[in-house]
């Protein structure tokens, strides 16, 4: 999978269901999906938030790119800050956040991977969480061959992805190498916000603001089925 700041609820259900989750860091980055970028709530609606980076070919990979020498960390936590303050659990989850946020870590990479681990302590997920570039396979590979070789490589019975996948993968390609293809499907959970009406798929900060560590958890650990 790829790496996520501060990604939706749906990416820890799915470290959750898994005994090892592998996170990309030899893909190439994309300026156009959600590597550097999340949502928030403010002022009753969804407002994107990201991580600067500096200028550098499109073609490299995420563990090439660097943040941005004026990558103000001080101003994002402020935005974070000033939308969640009145939030019922605020502290100790702004407490996670200016960990994460604060870690003084350049290179995109390795912030990323560092954000998703503290968070998956945060939420007492056990599962090993693997480098892809770390595991011996042939990185030349692409898409599901490359998937497969690394499910072979750490000799993996099922490999669970999430729904966005269902077109990308064939069973039939796993199932000839041993492998289970299983997806997985978030059921709803909806939360009181600060106004009526629910503002869905926003980053595990929203979730983490306005339900209790016990709810949540519950919710990543439980709230899906797979398919």
């Amino acid at each position: 999978m790829q790496p996520y700041f501060f990604p939706y609820a749906g990416y820890f259900q799915l470290i959750a269901a898994v005994d090892v989750f592998v996170v990309y860091d030899n893909i190439q980055y994309t300026k156009r999906g959600w590597i550097n970028r999340n949502r928030i709530l403010c002022d009753g609606a969804p407002a994107t938030f990201s991580l600067p980076l500096k200028k550098a070919s499109d073609y490299l990979d995420v563990r090439e790119r660097e943040l941005a020498a004026d990558f103000r960390r001080d101003k994002l936590l402020n935005r974070i800050r000033g939308a969640y303050r009145p939030a019922p659990f605020f502290e100790p989850t702004y407490a996670l956040v200016e960990e994460i946020v604060g870690h003084p870590e350049n290179n995109l990479f390795r912030f990323l991977h560092h954000s998703i681990s503290r968070i998956c302590a945060h939420l007492k997920l056990p599962a090993a969480i693997r480098i892809s570039s770390e595991i011996p396979i042939d990185h030349g590979l692409r898409s599901q061959d490359k998937v497969i070789a690394l499910c072979r490589a750490l000799g993996a019975a099922i490999y669970v992805n999430a729904m966005g996948g269902v077109e990308l993968y064939s069973p039939g390609a796993f199932k000839a190498q041993g492998i289970d293809l299983k997806f997985l499907r978030p059921k709803p959970f909806e939360y009181a916000q600060f106004k009526p009406g629910f503002t869905p798929s926003l980053s595990i900060i929203d979730v983490l603001m306005f339900n209790p560590i016990e709810a949540a958890r519950a919710h990543v650990l439980g709230d899906y089925e797979l398919i």
